[in-house]
């Protein structure tokens, strides 16, 4: 991750880092904390993400974007609580360093250990995976980390009480529909539908585990040295325990074919590139390591659609009422509208 460009400096409204100092030194026994300093991150577009720097090194903080809230969004303790369970199992995360219910900066917040690696967002970095097996690898190891997400044993790890996994996709279309009603602006009959369709069709769910949520390829530290080694999973904002085809139907969102545009500029486009394999391949990877039926593909991609469909719209309410950090996203209407058509289309 780099720090983020065109957008405002972090100031002490955001960040008070008289207040967090102290807070790191308590949480490392390193008193070099202290003089901490923070400048924020590109690619957060939910919660804010700030590199905090000291002559004790780096770190990572999360903290929710100013302003009025959704109910139920950018809980920061979730975020926390779930990758502090997985250290130790096959799924890849970053360490935290301390999680505050609110007393540091009057709302929760958490700072991770800064785990190196490349963040990959639409283009692969200088000299890295350039060959087709490369990219293969690139792949099939960001697949193969969403299976082990999936393979945890959510009980084993203290995580039996993450989420209610019975009537997942359920409560997942009238979630996102109410969220929808909340923060849309204007009427777009095609999100309207999509949601609407969705809840008449919900198939049978074959499995409960553990959910990311939002897995895709920028929200992973890819190993320098390995294309097909993950070294952290990021962005925990949305899981929960439920349904797991709701992660790949995310994932196969993301996943572009060459000569197909990228589904909006919030995503990073790198699959449309020579020598990754396509969705149908990704799919039967992740069937094959996880033993699932993909019958029902078609109704995850398009819930994904919908979903991503109102996500934008957030972005876009949150980024105009000056709530991330000063980032400007552009105008994302056509966006919304054009990924909404595009779920009615799979279905």
């Amino acid at each position: 991750m780099g720090p983020a460009t065109g957008t405002s400096t972090a100031t002490s409204e955001l960040v008070p880092t008289g207040r967090l100092g102290p807070a790191l030194v308590a949480a490392t026994g390193d008193p070099r904390w202290s003089d901490v300093r923070a400048e924020l991150i590109s690619g957060g577009k939910s919660n804010l993400t700030f590199l905090l720097s000291s002559p004790a090194g780096e770190v990572v903080l999360r903290r929710p974007p100013t302003g009025d809230l959704l109910p139920s969004a950018h809980d920061m303790l979730r975020e926390a609580r779930v990758q502090s369970a997985l250290a130790g199992t096959p799924v890849p995360t970053a360490p935290i360093v301390l999680a505050d219910p609110g007393d540091l900066m009057g709302i929760p917040c958490y700072v991770m250990g800064r785990v190196r690696g490349h963040v990959i967002r639409d283009t692969l970095p200088d000299g890295f995976a350039c060959t087709g097996e490369e990219r293969r690898a690139l792949s099939f190891g960001f697949v193969d980390t969403l299976a082990a997400i999936h393979q945890v044993d959510q009980d084993a790890v203290g995580l039996g009480d993450y989420g209610r996994p019975t009537g997942f996709m359920e409560r997942q279309v009238r979630r996102w529909t109410g969220q929808w009603e909340k923060s849309r602006t204007r009427d777009v009959p095609e999100v309207e539908e999509l949601g609407r369709r969705l809840a008449a069709r919900i198939p049978a769910q074959q499995a409960a585990t553990i959910v990311h949520g939002d897995y895709r390829i920028d929200n992973v530290v890819v190993d320098p040295a390995d294309p097909g080694r993950v070294n952290a999973v990021l962005d925990w904002e949305l899981s929960t325990l439920g349904d797991p085809l709701a992660d790949l139907g995310m994932l196969l969102l993301f996943w572009r074919h060459p000569g197909e545009p990228n589904v909006s500029s919030l995503t990073p486009g790198i699959t449309q590139l020579p020598g990754f394999p396509g969705r149908g391949e990704v799919a039967e990877r992740y069937a094959t390591a996880t033993g699932t039926d993909l019958g029902d593909l078609a109704f995850y991609t398009a819930f994904a659609h919908f979903k991503f469909a109102v996500i934008a719209q957030g972005v876009s309410v949150r980024a105009r009422a000056g709530a991330m950090g000063g980032q400007s996203f552009g105008d994302l209407d056509h966006e919304v509208h054009a990924v909404a058509a595009a779920g009615l289309a799979l279905l």
